[in-house]
Formats: structure tokens, C-alpha cells, sequence
């Protein structure tokens, strides 16, 4: 893919988190796997209820770790960017549920146990389609770019092709699914949302150009000129919404956005575009 990126922090630490849990299992206690993956069977589910998390770090080997490793990789560490690190940690778990969900709603199409963070990994994957459609991606072997959003759906309809075509094959195809689609239901109910989730306007002073002018003053020589006074404007709500946003980023991080803040954001950027 185009320009990988430094991984974020939880991007880095899911990795790790896998990795080792991979090498325990392999080199110590092989053993304990039974007890961590998930089967969708009601009664299982329940009386191991922690396997509804544990199965997102047990893998098959080391293939099934890298592939989902990189993927998380290529594209988590852009969603981490977007989201911030505590909405992303929780989105990940969040799809990963789905996955579980999802396979233990369809037990009778698809019963054996499943394992691995696919599910969380398409659900990720999705979210990047969400934030960047049209994003250009080069994915070995193929020797052209391919759109995010086209990558994500051949995914998804390769994963349902094989749950209806080879059904037994051992791969919890409509767990991956689940895990896409719970994914997907974030987002639009992010976009029923929206227009609740921004807070009003208000005005808001900017603190950074008040600190500018009064070091001007300081140093200068003589006195800086008051600028003529002129009939204020009436405030444009989005103006003053986006000043407040910038604002908020200046101080704390544009980790501190919340998701409706991040589309508001998107959405006022989009409108001067145009």
C-alpha cells in the first residue's frame, strides 16, 4: 500500500498483544486454546463468557496472524488517527463482539468454534472505506491500485461466496461478516445521529491571536495603532463552531474531537471546497 505509516498506539500494542499470545500458546500452552475460542453454541457462550473477547487474540499460526496483523497495520493505524486512541481500542472490541454475535445468531449455517481478530479487522477495514472511499491502495500481487471502498466489498462477497459455496471449510466466514457489518451499523447510526451529536455555537474568543498581538506590543517601540471599530458582522454559526473546534485541537490534541466534532469538521472543509 501507498506509504505505511508509523503504527498508533494501540494499533502497536494490538499487535503485540497478538503476537505474544500467539507465541504462548504455540511454545508453552497449547493446551489452554479450547478454553479461549469462541463456539456459538448459547450454552457455551454463556458458561464461557469470556471467550466473547479471547478469541480476538488466538490464531491459527503465523499466517493467520500476519494477514490480519497487516491489514490491521495498513489501515488501523489512519483510523486510530481519526478516531483517537480510546474510540478506536473500543470500536476494535466493539466489531470483534459483532463477529461473535453474528456466528452465534447463524450457529446452524456455520457451528464450529471460531478464532482470530478478523472480525475485528474488517470491522476496521470498514471504517476506513467510511473515512476514505476513494483512497488508492496497492495490494501484492495485484499491479494496479484499488480503491478502498472496492477492496472492502470484494472482502465482504468473497466471505459470503465462501460461506455459501464451501460452507465447511473450517473458516467462520459469516463471523467476519458480522464483524463488518457491526462495523457498518456504527457508522450510520453515527450519521442518524450527527446533527444532535454537534453542540450549538457559541462564541468563543481565540486566545492564540489575543497572546500574538500583546508580544507585538511588548517589543515594539512605539505604540501599535488601534485599528478603526466597524459594525461587527452578524456570526456565522459554522464559522464559530469550526474557531471552537480549532481551538479545542490547539489545547488538547485532535484526539480530544469527539466523532460528530470530526465530521462537523469534515463537513465545513467539504462546503469550502466547493
Amino acid at each position: 500500500m501507498y506509504g505505511l505509516p508509523r503504527p498508533t498506539p494501540w494499533v502497536w500494542r494490538l499487535i503485540v498483544a497478538n503476537a505474544v499470545v500467539l507465541l504462548l500458546l504455540k511454545a508453552l500452552v497449547p493446551g489452554l486454546v479450547p478454553a479461549l475460542v469462541f463456539v456459538p453454541n448459547l450454552q457455551d457462550a454463556l458458561r464461557h463468557s469470556w471467550t466473547f473477547g479471547t478469541y480476538m487474540f488466538v490464531h491459527a499460526g503465523l499466517w493467520h496472524l500476519a494477514f490480519n496483523m497487516l491489514i490491521l497495520y495498513s489501515l488501523g493505524t489512519r483510523v486510530e488517527e481519526r478516531m483517537g486512541g480510546r474510540p478506536f481500542l473500543l470500536f476494535y472490541l466493539y466489531c470483534g463482539l459483532g463477529g461473535a454475535l453474528f456466528s452465534l445468531g447463524l450457529a446452524s449455517l456455520q457451528p464450529y468454534p471460531i478464532a482470530g481478530a478478523s472480525e475485528a479487522v474488517l470491522g476496521v477495514a470498514v471504517a476506513f472505506a467510511m473515512f476514505w472511499p476513494d483512497a488508492e491502495l496497492m495490494i501484492f500481487p495485484l499491479p494496479w491500485p484499488i480503491r478502498a471502498r472496492t477492496l472492502v466489498i470484494a472482502l465482504l462477497v468473497f466471505d459470503l461466496a465462501m460461506a455459501l459455496l464451501n460452507p465447511g471449510d473450517g473458516i467462520a466466514h459469516l463471523a467476519h461478516l458480522g464483524g463488518a457489518a457491526f462495523g457498518f451499523l456504527f457508522f450510520r447510526f453515527q450519521r442518524l445521529a450527527g446533527p444532535a451529536g454537534v453542540p450549538r455555537p457559541r462564541v468563543v474568543e481565540r486566545a492564540v491571536m489575543v497572546r500574538s498581538i500583546s508580544r507585538e506590543a511588548e517589543q515594539a517601540d512605539t505604540p501599535v495603532p488601534r485599528p478603526r471599530r466597524r459594525a461587527a458582522p452578524a456570526p456565522d454559526p459554522v464559522a464559530l463552531e469550526t474557531d471552537r473546534l480549532l481551538d479545542k485541537i490547539s489545547g488538547q490534541g485532535i484526539a480530544s474531537l469527539t466523532p460528530a466534532e470530526r465530521k462537523f469538521l469534515d463537513d465545513a472543509s467539504k462546503r469550502k471546497r466547493h
